[in-house]
């Protein structure tokens, strides 16, 4: 895989010097709003690592709030306005969302470098990055449209408030190494990823911005990005631990280190730091020759530094903590006192139980009640036993007729019998496979495993999107259904399935299938009942309609319209 990026990171160059830790950017918000990235980069603060000035500062184009890019795109807030380019956040009057963009000249000497790191950045497709929704060199301006995330806070804006929990600061290490080895793997890397890129959504996702963008809006360039986007993890983790940046300078409202003393292990510089999470930081943050204080081999890639993770212990989260319930109270009522306070510091008494009946009044009821209760028993006994010999007498002569008519008209009901799926293949009718690799988490005997769809814009209905998405299982030879049952991942309104006997694992179109049940359900469970009796070795298992549902960090999936299927059972 190929060194050369066009993206950089701004704490430490790829050179061996020492780190350069960003000087304060000159932005404005037009007169609307501080820059809520905080940019610390200028180009005088790149050194080496930064592509060549441009030759002519390219003039920012004349843009205001209200300004609508390609009848769709109306601008509402500059966040960020800096050499030559503008960053703002708009609203997409088609889908009606909110949405970031930048803004450069069409004769910007970085304008070719922003398309093509804005288009394949869009082509990686990775949830844990925010996304590239569109790139468009149109009317002497070219923008770039990214996601915005409301329900996101910049791990700049958690550190203010103080080092990260050693759980947190786990996840985050963790997802953001993963993440960034698999960009790698695509040839795509970041080098500009500090506190500012990361984010972490209000369901505890990390995820990534600017991906390849930020550092091309910047002209920054490096030889080694593997290397360079390790470091930037190393300093992240350094800064969750710690609250200071690993650097002399301060930086992302962040305290340096001190000078002359060099780069020591966070669990030197605050006490209780989690040791296997400092030592990491220490392996990440090659700088100068510094390890960990066991001198492990360095972590230089990310997928060296997800590998040191992995070989890690877990690291749990807290447990919760308990509270006391509060100590019994004994009403007013309870104490005797009928409503009446009790003076503090006074314990009231306990009420003695009256005495049981001991006059000759008393004993002459007890007596006569006792009779009472010995009589009616008798009775009783006797009438129940007269009962019992007469149903015996009657249930002697009719024995054979009973057992005649009941072998006649009350036949036991047979238990539907479970059938055996063999095997299964997703079905595309039009467009784009889901994911076929995971149709057999379907009818695995495990409802934690699943086969979801992508996620789409509109719903519930997919079309015009989709005319619908399925899987096609094989029952091993032909048999007669009786029910389909579908365990599903989201609940909502509303999903739509539909059960349609095949003629193989690749049937032809819909149309040509035979339907034999149906059902739309908001739940969890989707019961097919087949109203077409047919026997069939291959069942298509069809979905025409999906609920909406908020991101799904587990399993990748943004919020949108989708479904996933976690088991799939038939019986006869």
């Amino acid at each position: 895989m190929a060194e050369r990026s066009t993206a950089a990171v701004d704490v430490a160059d790829n050179s061996g010097d020492e780190p350069l830790t960003a000087k304060a950017g000159q932005s404005t918000a037009d007169g609307v709003a501080q820059n809520p990235e905080r940019d610390t980069d200028s180009d005088e603060a790149q050194g080496s690592g930064t592509a060549a000035d441009p030759g002519k500062k390219a003039s920012p184009p004349e843009l205001h709030s209200g300004h609508k890019l390609a009848r769709r795109y109306r601008l509402e807030e500059c966040v960020t306005r800096l050499d030559g380019f503008s960053s703002w956040r708009a609203v997409d009057e088609k889908l009606r969302r909110a949405v970031g963009v930048h803004i450069l000249p069409s004769d910007h000497a970085r304008t070719r470098a922003v398309l093509a790191a804005a288009r394949s950045a869009a082509l990686l497709g990775d949830p844990r990055f925010v996304q590239v929704l569109d790139a468009v060199e149109e009317d002497d301006l070219v923008y770039v449209v990214h996601e915005w995330l409301p329900d996101a806070t910049e791990l700049t804006a958690l550190l203010a408030a103080g080092p990260l929990e050693p759980h947190d600061a786990y996840q985050m290490v963790s997802q953001i190494a993963s993440a960034m080895a698999a960009a790698h793997r695509e040839g795509l890397a970041h080098l500009r990823l500090n506190p500012n890129a990361v984010l972490r959504t209000s369901t505890g996702q990390w995820r990534i911005r600017g991906l390849a963008v930020n550092a091309a809006l910047r002209g920054i360039s490096s030889d080694t990005p593997q290397r360079t986007d390790t470091e930037a993890i190393g300093a992240l983790l350094y800064a969750a631990l710690t609250q200071r940046w690993p650097y002399e300078s301060d930086a992302y409202g962040l305290a340096g280190l001190p000078k002359d003393i060099g780069l020591i292990a966070p669990d030197q510089v605050r006490a209780g730091v989690h040791r296997g999470l400092s030592e990491l930081a220490m392996r990440a943050l090659v700088n100068d020759g510094a390890t960990a204080s066991r001198h492990e081999s360095a972590c230089t890639t990310p997928e060296e530094l997800v590998k040191a993770i992995g070989e890690m212990p877990r690291i749990r989260p807290p447990e919760p903590a308990f509270t006391a319930p509060p100590e019994y109270q004994r009403t007013t009522y309870q104490q005797g006192t009928y409503g009446r306070p009790t003076p503090p510091g006074v314990t009231q008494p306990l009420q003695a139980p009256p005495p049981p009946l001991q006059s000759r009044t008393g004993k002459a009821l007890k007596w006569a009640v006792s009779a009472l209760l010995i009589a009616a028993l008798g009775l009783g006994s006797w009438q129940l036993a007269d009962a019992l010999m007469d149903q015996g007498d009657k249930s002697d002569s009719n024995n054979t007729q009973t057992t005649d008519d009941g072998d006649k008209n009350s036949p036991s009901p047979t238990p539907a019998a479970a059938i055996k799926i063999e095997n299964a293949q997703e079905y595309i009718a039009e467009g784009e496979a889901q994911h076929p690799k995971d149709v057999g988490k379907t009818y695995d005997g495990s409802t934690s495993t699943y086969w979801r769809t992508n996620t789409f814009l509109s719903g519930p209905e997919l079309a015009p999107y989709k005319p619908g998405v399925g899987i096609v299982y094989d029952l091993g030879s032909a048999k007669e259904l009786g029910t389909g049952t579908i365990s599903l991942r989201y609940s909502g309104d509303h999903t739509t399935i539909a059960l349609y006997a095949a003629d193989s694992l690749s049937p032809g179109p819909v149309s040509s299938l035979t339907k034999i049940g149906s059902v739309t359900t908001t739940g969890d469970t989707a019961t097919v009942k087949v109203t077409k009796k047919v026997k069939s070795q291959y069942v298509l298992v069809w979905m025409t309609a999906v609920p909406n549902s908020g991101p799904d960090s587990a399993a990748y999936a943004l919020a949108g319209y989708k479904q996933a299927i976690t088991e799939v059972k038939f019986t006869g």
